[in-house]
């Protein structure tokens, strides 16, 4: 009987309790397990020279917490899923063990990662670049970069040339493997980066098709912020009994990304985002839109009023959008309105606040649009304008986040208190023309309040009283 009972089988073959029983049926409902046996976690002084390097090249002092869980498993060939909050180095977490797994001596396709976005491609290319300048016997080691809307002959050059490392999005890889440019049967590692993503069904049919080409014996990872259901119950079509490494099931929002959200009628939205830019300030941001068409109609609203702003959307060719967030992260500009397409994996450093103009219509999009302000450690805020219609599924996405996200009341309108401030001085001014004197010093504390608490105020009254004086010098 033993012999007819694959090797697999035998650890689930040795004691059926009730226990066990339950929890082959969680399995085959997409639950996931903690790797077995667990591994000891790593710090910059138990890796190899040249992952070392990679990590200092990087402008790493040491290993974030999902590097130091997540690597070791890799050295070991393990397969595994890794939930981790955005911005936590889950790209680090991938890309430094390449540093040991790779053979730059041997020029043919050894590594495949796949994105769902180009941006997020691009990202992940520009980071290996930086971590291999220090690598010395790994600097033959070569990336090429594989996404459309950009011409195929450099990436078939690389691909020809025997780059190690494929860094893409489904659509163009696929296009280049039925194509005979890219034979994948040489893999011996797959990554699917932002996977609740990569095993929607936009992306299913892709994926399912580019796996059948690769070598079943790869080793492969799945890394994500979000880990939803329908992404579990299919992640053994593409994994071999992974190990489920959860560093965020509990919370996956950022800690230091401070969420608070406003009540606005949907006619108001648009001034009530200018109001907020006002008063915020924010040294860079992104606000996000559900549609292209609102995200054109914001960037030109904005534009109008004087601000430096581009926008991202599919609409736009690639070029642009490259250009786009190549001047955000320069600080040629201040603000980018985008779609989703800006919500994976987008770093820019400096990115102070999120402005999320709808609430999005996939719960788990409140994390990747967030997750661009707060990375690494950093601080940042995150401001949802919801309409009375959308509230309920915010306070949902909030409560299944376990975001803290606080209800804030709408500014005052600065120029209607100018107003107000305005009539009290006239008033103080006639009744002083009536024998009630008003000193000079009499002002100076309301003067200092404004200028501490409320400078637009001050300049509202400011420009209002040279107003005056310039129709008194004109009818004198």
């Amino acid at each position: 009987m033993a012999a007819d009972i694959p090797n697999s089988a035998y650890t689930n073959v040795i004691d059926l309790t009730s226990e066990a029983q339950k929890e082959r049926r969680r399995d085959k409902i997409g639950d996931l397990h903690e790797p077995d046996p667990p591994l000891d976690e790593m710090t910059v002084a138990d890796l190899s020279g040249d992952m070392e390097q990679a990590v200092y090249a990087a402008g790493w002092r040491e290993l974030m917490d999902v590097q130091r869980k997540a690597i070791p498993y890799a050295l070991d060939g393990r397969d595994l899923i890794v939930q981790s909050q955005t911005g936590s180095g889950k790209t680090g977490a991938f890309l430094l063990p390449l540093f040991d797994f790779v053979d730059p001596d041997v020029q043919e396709q050894q590594v495949l990662i796949l994105t769902p976005t180009r941006e997020l491609a691009r990202q992940i290319h520009k980071e290996f670049e930086q971590m291999k300048i220090a690598t010395p016997h790994t600097n033959r080691m070569e990336a090429v970069l594989i996404y459309g809307g950009v011409g195929y002959q450099p990436q078939i050059d690389g691909l020809k040339n025997g780059a190690q490392v494929v860094i893409g999005t489904p659509g163009r890889i696929l296009d280049h493997i039925k194509k005979d440019n890219f034979d994948a049967s040489t893999l011996r590692m797959l990554v699917l980066d932002e996977a609740d993503e990569m095993l929607s069904m936009g992306f299913y049919p892709d994926m399912k098709d580019i796996v059948e080409h690769v070598p079943p014996g790869r080793v492969s990872y799945m890394y994500s912020a979000t880990m939803p259901p329908k992404v579990r119950s299919v992640a053994r079509e593409f994994l071999d009994d992974p190990g489920f490494l959860s560093l965020s099931t509990d919370n996956v929002s950022v800690e230091a990304n401070e969420y608070r959200y406003y009540l606005v009628n949907p006619m108001d939205k648009d001034r009530l985002l200018a109001k907020l830019l006002e008063l915020e300030t924010p040294e860079t941001a992104i606000i996000f839109a559900n549609t292209k068409r609102e995200v054109s109609y914001l960037h030109k609203f904005l534009a109008n009023k004087g601000y430096d702003v581009d926008e991202m959307s599919g609409d736009l060719s690639q070029r642009k959008r490259e250009k786009a967030l190549d001047r955000l992260r320069e600080g040629e500009t201040r603000l980018l309105v985008a779609t989703d397409v800006a919500a994976r994996g987008i770093d820019v450093s400096e990115l102070s606040h999120v402005f999320i103009y709808d609430v999005p219509q996939d719960h788990e999009y409140i994390i990747h649009r967030s997750g661009r302000t707060a990375r690494a450690g950093e601080e940042g805020t995150t401001i949802v304008l919801s309409t009375h219609e959308d509230e309920y599924e915010l306070k949902r996405m909030a409560s299944t986040y376990d975001i803290d996200l606080e209800k804030a009341e709408l500014p005052a309108d600065p120029h209607s208190v100018a107003r107000e401030l305005l009539e009290e001085r006239h008033a103080e001014a006639e009744a002083a023309a009536n024998g009630i004197e008003q000193g000079v010093d009499d002002f100076i504390p309301l003067v200092k309040e404004l200028a501490e608490e409320q400078p637009e105020v001050l300049a509202s009254i400011v420009t209002e009283l040279y107003a005056e004086a310039k129709r008194e010098e004109e009818s004198a």
